[in-house]
């Protein structure tokens, strides 16, 4: 029922960012984009002015959180590197080397076993259908849950890893400076 809410509930499902002031209903918005939208269609979203939106997403822009694309209309969607970036960032920063190092062997055990379990190199290699169908262990399922689970890890240690290799550089830079 509308009108019931307490100011402790979650936000509505129809409405998740009516709460939030215009810039930050403009950032959960492009970060649900993912195609390339006009500053209308965005401005139409979160219920505010165009040329208000067009001023926050061309901030957004600058800090390459979303990426505009020239034409007619001009467009945004959220820069995926960017928060890919951010991610190493905050991994890097919120973990020593030996931590970094620790999770890089832990993903890297995981997928061992998930190469030895499937004899394939990646999980895009596997025909889950038929792995299943030829399996009275594994249902069709269970062989996606674990396919989704192997890249998953192999996404995951991409990133400590390269967090791992920042911090070791941050920390070579510190030592010689």
């Amino acid at each position: 029922m509308a009108g019931t809410e307490s100011p402790d509930d979650p936000p509505s499902f129809e409405e998740p960012f009516s709460g939030d002031d215009v810039e930050q209903r403009i950032y959960g918005t492009i970060l649900q984009t993912r195609e390339p939208t006009t500053v209308r269609a965005i401005a139409d979203q979160v219920d505010c002015d165009p040329k208000t939106a067009r001023k926050y997403l061309g901030w957004f822009a600058n800090l390459g959180i979303v990426s505009r694309h020239d034409g007619h209309p001009v467009t945004y969607e959220r820069n995926d590197a960017y928060f890919e970036w951010r991610r190493i960032n905050q991994l890097a920063a919120q973990h020593s080397v030996e931590e970094l190092q620790d999770r890089v062997r832990e993903l890297s055990t995981r997928i061992s076993e998930y190469e030895e379990t499937y004899d394939a190199a990646s999980p895009t290699a596997v025909d889950a259908v038929a792995v299943a169908e030829s399996s009275d262990e594994r249902t069709i399922d269970e062989v996606y849950g674990d396919l989704a689970d192997w890249a998953t890890a192999r996404e995951e240690r991409e990133r400590h890893e390269r967090a791992r290799q920042q911090r070791m550089s941050g920390e070579r830079e510190q030592a010689s400076g």
